[in-house]
């Protein structure tokens, strides 16, 4: 039991939580927030809407934020991607607030895109109320609300998640270190983000992967920045000890075959879309159990890699996991013939 207001351990490929305790309850965030600050920018920078090489023009109000800061200062011209690494690695409240004002004019109107993507993403315990996570009333996030956006972030924009690795950054000859003990202490170690304040204690979302599986643990409600880190290496390797990642189905594998209707040939061939994994108790040894969930009747033509209906893995009477199958080779209607006998047939049944 880890001595943490909150805390979550998170299996980046199922999606399961592995270990957690009070992982919904409602907590102030500290700059944890920043995790969906940066979400709402890199959705900005993939859909065309700003570019790394944009100038940002510091307000009075970015300059004076407190708190953690890269130093820009007053009416001078950024760069987006420089502000990215100073509000990521420097945790830097001014950055946050000169790349909200210069996407949505103001924090306020930013904090509104944050809140509005935190609702498509499900995340039901979060309230944002200003882009850094210093105190204000009201905004708050939960640990699997944290873990859940973090995923999102690794999943949805894995060219921009390099940064979370960053050491460290330079910007107005300072030079900051990451706050992410972390990074130094574990190679698997690459991201993802550190928050403070008196009222929320160390938190620390923290993102490794071993052998190619993923794992997300993230802190909330620590006594200090040791136990933060302390806490989190345990929650990680907790999970890489216990669980093990294993390859079901490869892309284009033959998973099980369907009967189609109208088409030549008669039977169509499915698989899943990409390399599918699953993650389970290491060592474990009780069998893994797939079902197919398919519609009745088939009817050509059949593109290929269109879906057709779900692939479902279960482990002891729990599924883990639902995959679409996929056609893998296309099915063309068939001839004149074969048309009219499997019509006469359908229309019989």
């Amino acid at each position: 039991m880890l001595a943490a207001e909150s805390y979550l351990l998170l299996d980046f490929t199922s999606g399961d939580a592995l270990a957690e305790s009070r992982a919904d309850e409602a907590l102030e965030p500290a700059s944890l927030t920043k995790l969906m600050t940066a979400y709402v920018v890199f959705g900005e920078l993939k859909a065309g809407r700003i570019a790394l090489h944009d100038q940002v023009h510091v307000s009075e109000k970015a300059w004076r934020m407190r708190g953690s800061r890269m130093f820009i200062e007053v009416d001078t011209e950024v760069a987006v991607e420089a502000l990215i690494q100073g509000m990521i690695v420097q945790s830097g409240n001014d950055a946050s607030v000169a790349l909200a004002e210069h996407i949505a004019g103001s924090e306020e109107s930013f904090v509104e895109l944050m809140n509005e993507h935190a609702a498509r993403l499900g995340l039901t315990q979060t309230v944002y109320r200003n882009t850094t996570g210093l105190p204000a009333r009201g905004h708050m996030s939960s640990a699997r609300d944290s873990a859940r956006l973090a995923y999102a972030l690794i999943r949805e924009f894995p060219d921009y998640y390099a940064w979370y690795s960053q050491r460290e950054f330079t910007y107005n000859n300072i030079k900051q270190h990451n706050r992410n003990a972390l990074l130094w202490r574990d190679d698997s170690v690459d991201g993802m983000k550190t928050g403070y304040t008196s009222r929320a204690g160390y938190c620390l979302v923290s993102s490794a992967e071993r052998s190619g599986m993923r794992l997300i643990a993230v802190v909330m409600g620590m006594d200090t920045p040791k136990a933060r880190t302390a806490g989190s290496q345990a929650l990680l390797n907790y999970g890489f000890e216990h669980f093990e990642r294993r390859k079901l189905f490869s892309r284009g594998d033959a998973v099980t075959a369907a009967r189609v209707w109208k088409g030549e040939p008669e039977l169509a061939t499915l698989g899943v879309a990409h390399d599918l994994y699953v993650t389970v108790p290491r060592g474990s040894r009780v069998p893994l159990i797939a079902d197919t969930e398919m519609p009745t009747e088939l009817v050509a033509p059949l593109p290929a890699q269109g879906q057709i209906g779900e692939l479902g893995i279960w482990l002891q009477g729990r599924k883990l996991l639902s995959e679409p199958l996929v056609v893998l080779h296309a099915v063309p209607q068939g001839g004149l013939w074969t048309r009219l006998k499997d019509g006469i047939t359908l229309w019989l049944d």
